[in-house]
């Protein structure tokens, strides 16, 4: 077709005429007559669609999201209370069950008595025994013999002060018959406490440290000991009273003695004195008092709640009799104990050598 004046010329280009229903892009463009002739101003809504066409779409800034409702909200949720609560579980745990477990050592719930013969006098007996151990002490006074607690497997002993103070000699047996010497590690009069180590073992059980704080009156306890060297005797009862004040000698000679007379301890209790004179040197703490049937030989023995954890350090006795032999000493009752939070507080002093060091 020739190009004629009556084309139609646009944005410098002349193009043939097409009838509207071609649409707007339908025409072919065809070289410039003159290219060096400057092109009229453009065709502005022409060039701005073509100017939108080519730059880039911008998306709408995406409205803020709403917090999902359904499952995957809730298990985000689970996660990030179960993280916070992840530090204070052995706590919580502790304070949702209340009063059917003591703590073991200060933090942590637990039962060492399986679950088939939990709250059972048998079961207490058959978990902590192998963890008492009975403990003979020779000096120039003569022997004593007195139990202790294992609290590491290589062999470190929570006993009384009495038991082993003065000694020269310290032999130890553990539930399965063998037999250890044993060495004085630290002592403390004030409280009535000794820690000892046994010679070249391993592999012992271990007892577990309660809660002293957590017991009640009326609670139902296990005492384990050697009274009058009969090695792993078991008795129980209940504890009868709390934070008694009970006076005892720190005479070392004194408690040799009266040990090998076959009475009990000496104490004072009331302004009384029971089971010989306590001299004139002497201390006073705080004690569980508990009906458990305790006799010469359990002193450093364990008090032990239900559960197998150690609650308390037997250390006294009433004996009714004043007489000189141990057939005629015996318990009416009326036993103490050293609280084993007494014991844990005192055991980093102990370890260092004790306060009398």
């Amino acid at each position: 077709m020739d190009m004629t004046e009556s084309s139609f010329r646009r944005n410098g280009e002349y193009e043939p005429e097409y009838p509207q229903s071609h649409g707007q892009h339908a025409y072919t463009p065809v070289t410039p007559v003159n290219p060096e002739w400057p092109p009229p101003p453009a065709y502005e809504p022409e060039a701005a669609r073509v100017m939108q066409e080519a730059a880039p779409v911008q998306e709408p800034a995406p409205a803020p999201k709403k917090r999902a409702r359904g499952p995957v909200a809730l298990l985000a949720a689970v996660a990030i209370v179960a993280a916070a609560i992840g530090g204070g579980t052995a706590y919580g745990i502790q304070e949702l069950t209340g009063n059917d477990t003591v703590a073991a050592s200060s933090s942590t719930s637990t039962s060492v008595v399986p679950t088939s013969e939990k709250g059972t006098v048998a079961g207490v007996a058959k978990a902590v025994s192998p963890s008492i151990v009975e403990i003979s002490a020779s000096s120039n006074a003569g022997e004593s013999t007195g139990s202790g607690v294992i609290i590491t497997s290589d062999g470190e002993i929570i006993t009384n002060n009495h038991v082993i103070s003065g000694a020269s000699q310290i032999k130890v047996s553990t539930s399965d018959g063998k037999e250890y010497s044993a060495q004085v590690v630290g002592t403390d009069s004030a409280k009535d406490l000794a820690l000892i180590k046994l010679d070249n073992a391993s592999g012992l059980t271990t007892a577990t440290l309660g809660n002293s704080a957590n017991v009640q009156v009326g609670d139902e306890v296990v005492a384990i000991g050697s009274p009058e060297g009969l090695t792993g005797t078991v008795t129980s009862g209940i504890v009868s009273a709390l934070d008694r004040d009970v006076t005892v000698s720190t005479d070392e000679s004194q408690g040799q003695q009266q040990q090998q007379q076959g009475g009990g301890w000496p104490f004072e209790f009331g302004g009384q004195q029971f089971n010989g004179d306590t001299g004139s040197s002497t201390t006073t703490y705080k004690a569980l008092q508990t009906d458990a049937s305790l006799n010469p030989g359990n002193s450093g023995g364990a008090l032990i709640d239900m559960n197998g954890n150690i609650v308390g350090i037997n250390s006294a006795m009433y004996s009714a009799s004043d007489a000189t032999s141990s057939s005629s000493a015996g318990s009416v009752g009326l036993g103490f104990a050293i609280p084993i939070n007494t014991v844990k507080a005192d055991l980093e002093t102990l370890r260092a050598g004790g306060s009398d060091s």
